[in-house]
């Protein structure tokens, strides 16, 4: 628990943990211009049937795309966003504290006493968002502090996530990194902006239609970075599989049925190995 709340911005050398493999490292650390992927506008259009059109394009190609004019209030997202550099901000010791109390959404009192916004700001009922595939949200809060060496490391190594979607608010500090076409394309830090990325969940859901897409985060010399995820998952029992609607003799089933629970322990297994997971969860077998 200490190594998550480290101050590495008080070492002039990354610790030899920190240090990836020299095969993984990032090396050359940029966030090139040019390649972008999609920004939706929720406000420019009244016509929802070419949102949703968006939406899918967007999903189908990328698998992330940022939305803007989304209607939650600029006031709401710098608030969220200062209580979570506040708790980063506080003392090593008490962060291990808080840490170590159980998130979920079920114990309000076991949520941190620090900052006391936490438990103030949220407001919502146990039972607000609705049962089945998005049963069980999480919000985690990641902050990669000032990194001495950002080619020797990564904030995060490349993965997908297990998730039906992520929505991220990531802040005004660049890190995120998606691939697409062979190479990383940087995500810009848009003001107020929400990046949504489709989830593994959900590429199995539609029987590959949506596609997650891997990324990364990096890390930086100069700034902390702090960002909110709000990760959209089914309960450990839900069954999840191709939605039957989808499926006609032109194009069965690619993955077949399975709890979460052991959806998410292979996941966890084999998350680097993005082939031995594809193979537990096809619906062919050798």
């Amino acid at each position: 628990m200490e190594k998550l709340v480290s101050s590495w911005f008080e070492v002039e050398l990354l610790p030899e943990p920190y240090v990836f493999p020299p095969e993984k490292r990032p090396g050359k650390v940029s966030f090139p211009l040019g390649k972008s992927i999609p920004v939706l506008d929720l406000g420019s259009s009244n016509d929802q049937n070419e949102t949703i059109q968006q939406i899918m394009k967007a999903s189908e190609e990328f698998g992330f795309f940022q939305v803007i004019n989304h209607g939650v209030s600029k006031d709401l997202i710098d608030d969220t966003m200062n209580v979570a550099r506040e708790f980063h901000a506080m003392p090593a010791q008490d962060k291990v504290n808080e840490c170590s109390k159980d998130p979920n959404e079920e114990y309000m009192q076991f949520w941190p006493a620090k900052p006391t916004k936490y438990r103030e700001g949220l407001k919502l009922r146990t039972s607000y968002f609705s049962s089945g595939l998005n049963e069980s949200p999480t919000i985690i809060i990641n902050h990669y502090p000032p990194c001495p060496d950002p080619t020797l490391t990564l904030g995060i190594p490349k993965h997908r996530d297990p998730t039906v979607i992520t929505i991220l608010l990531q802040g005004d500090v660049h890190g995120l990194q998606v691939f697409k076409d062979s190479e990383w394309i940087g995500v810009e830090p848009l003001p107020h902006a929400f990046v949504v990325n489709i989830g593994y969940v959900l590429q199995i859901v539609s029987n590959g239609k949506l596609k997650g897409a891997d990324h990364r985060v990096m890390t930086n010399s100069s700034h902390a970075r702090t960002t909110l995820s709000v990760f959209v998952h089914p309960s450990s029992e839900t069954i999840i599989e191709p939605a039957k609607s989808l499926l006609n003799a032109s194009n069965p089933p690619i993955y077949r049925a399975l709890k979460f629970k052991d959806f998410q322990n292979e996941f966890l297994s084999k998350a680097a190995d993005a082939e031995a997971l594809h193979q537990f969860i096809s619906s062919t077998t050798d």
